[in-house]
């Protein structure tokens, strides 16, 4: 037995729950948004949500919303130097407990995402990954997901795309709520949020033919961990 979920059944069982889950967790966390917008505010300034295109299902662009935790700073040059020097101390902050992605509960209840997936990355990786990592976007990206309970940032981008395959591969909802709980100790206790050595995670430029997973390197069985 398998547990892939392919049945039109259980992606409607995860899109209800979704659904559900999201629209109460917006309800319930909107004094504690609505404190991070004030502060935001008072700290940087507007605009407070930050948007940008990034691929969903099937590669398929949607407008992602998140907390902006970076001074605009148009003189910035691109790149790891300058994210580092734009990143504020509100915004390490935010990251580290996870809550700039509280935004993100509105994809989440539109549809452009689910509570659990491969994260949605940049557009312009699409056209750098491997036939294998493009797997990744065979479902919903999330809010989060496999790669992000196991080693979230520290992780290379090789591995973190393995594991995202993993959980294509092998997702079921008794996954999906072991990861929801996971999740909140990570968030508790918080590890790999960024790279080794830099702020934010460098970009991912394509994987060396030696280090790009083959289909199947993976077993279905394998747990993801290390």
């Amino acid at each position: 037995m398998t547990p892939f979920c392919q049945p039109q059944g259980c992606e409607r069982v995860k899109r209800t729950f979704d659904f559900l889950a999201s629209a109460a967790a917006l309800v319930i966390l909107l004094p504690l948004m609505a404190g991070i917008a004030v502060l935001i505010w008072l700290n940087l300034g507007r605009p407070i949500l930050f948007r940008q295109l990034r691929p969903g299902m099937k590669g398929v662009p949607f407008g992602i919303i998140k907390f902006r935790t970076m001074r605009i700073d148009p003189a910035a040059g691109s790149g790891i130097d300058s994210d580092g020097m734009r990143l504020t101390r509100l915004g390490k902050l935010l990251r580290a407990t996870s809550l700039d992605e509280l935004p993100e509960l509105w994809n989440v209840l539109r549809g452009d995402m689910s509570l659990v997936g491969p994260r949605p990355l940049l557009m312009q990786y699409l056209d750098r990954y491997t036939s294998e990592q493009a797997r990744r976007h065979a479902v919903r990206p999330g809010l989060t997901g496999w790669a992000q309970i196991n080693g979230r940032n520290s992780l290379s981008w090789e591995r973190k795309f393995e594991l995202d395959v993993w959980y294509v591969e092998n997702q079921t909802f008794w996954l999906d709520l072991k990861i929801l709980f996971m999740t909140v100790w990570r968030v508790i206790r918080p590890t790999g949020i960024t790279a080794e050595g830099a702020p934010t995670m460098p970009e991912f430029m394509g994987s060396p033919p030696e280090a790009a997973p083959q289909p199947g390197m993976l077993s279905r069985d394998s747990g993801g961990e290390r």
